[in-house]
């Protein structure tokens, strides 16, 4: 026999057993929506990340905006030199006192101390130019791969091989007046086309071994026909070994430019790469770029 009190209670109960029944059936116990995913604060003035598999737009900030590149122009003069037909990268280069001079002559800048008269082969001169972001391995580059019966002939061939190389990706905001960044005012590009231009450069596979090697040392020839080994060059994107899946690409520096960087990184098989310009410090930079890629990596 049930009381009246036992007879509540198995009211209740039932009652509860279809309230959730019915629930259940229309659906309305769903899970909480996803958090937003909130687009990250950088310091940089400009800003592009994409997926470098798809080439889907993954964050901008002033991304269309021209501004002046510093060392991160090397990634095309590294794309000049191994688009060339059938290079040799083997070949030997001898190390002009031009190149030397012109260090000194731009306020020692930035250089893999390369010794006038050695033989340096073009894989070394490339490791010189990205690694310790080398302005005389750059110009070595562009007198060895310029076109002309003299030096400046052959460097303005080559920086005219650089900004057709843009023009054949249909970069619209891009410009190069020197083979290393240090231009006259009028070297230019945007975060945008700067990662074009460097994912277009990682589908070599010489240019992705420079870019995410750390350390290079370069064994050069002598004039008189010995062994020099280089102090070995140090790779400035200190994203390398501090950011998991990190691959390259470029650091750039200048009074105009100031801090930029183009960089990229792969987790479990998705690629991101990108560029910030005119960030406010090299570890700024640096922190900017995680941001994205982190970013990147959550879309």
């Amino acid at each position: 026999m049930i009381t009246g009190i036992k007879r509540i209670r198995v009211r209740r109960a039932a009652a509860v057993v279809i309230t959730t029944g019915a629930v259940l059936a229309t659906g309305a116990l769903t899970a909480a929506p996803a958090q937003a995913l909130t687009k990250p604060t950088i310091a940089a003035k400009g800003g592009y990340v994409m997926n470098n598999g798809t080439a889907k737009t993954l964050y901008t900030k002033a991304a269309d905006t021209r501004r002046s590149t510093g060392s991160t122009t090397k990634i095309m003069t590294a794309k000049v030199v191994l688009s060339q037909p059938n290079v040799n990268l083997d070949a030997k280069v001898t190390i002009q006192k031009a190149y030397s001079d012109y260090i000194v002559d731009n306020n020692w800048a930035s250089n893999a101390k390369l010794i006038v008269g050695d033989k340096v082969t073009v894989r070394q001169l490339l490791y010189g130019l990205m690694l310790p972001s080398g302005c005389d391995a750059a110009y070595a580059l562009a007198d060895k791969f310029g076109s002309g019966s003299t030096r400046a002939a052959r460097v303005k061939s080559f920086i005219g091989k650089m900004n057709k190389q843009a023009k054949d990706l249909g970069l619209t905001n891009t410009h190069f007046d020197s083979f290393d960044g240090i231009g006259k005012g009028a070297n230019y590009s945007t975060p945008r086309d700067l990662t074009k231009i460097a994912s277009s450069a990682m589908k070599n596979s010489t240019f992705r071994t420079i870019v995410k090697t750390k350390k290079y040392t370069a064994k050069t020839t002598t004039k008189s026909g010995g062994t020099r080994t280089m102090a070995p060059w140090e790779n400035t994107n200190s994203l390398l070994g501090t950011y998991s899946g990190a691959i390259g690409v470029k650091t750039g520096s200048g009074p105009e430019a100031k801090y930029c960087l183009v960089f990229a990184a792969t987790r479990n098989g998705k690629t991101v790469i990108g560029t910030v310009l005119a960030s406010t410090s090299a570890t700024q930079r640096t922190t900017d770029a995680k941001k994205l890629m982190d970013y990147g990596f959550k879309k």
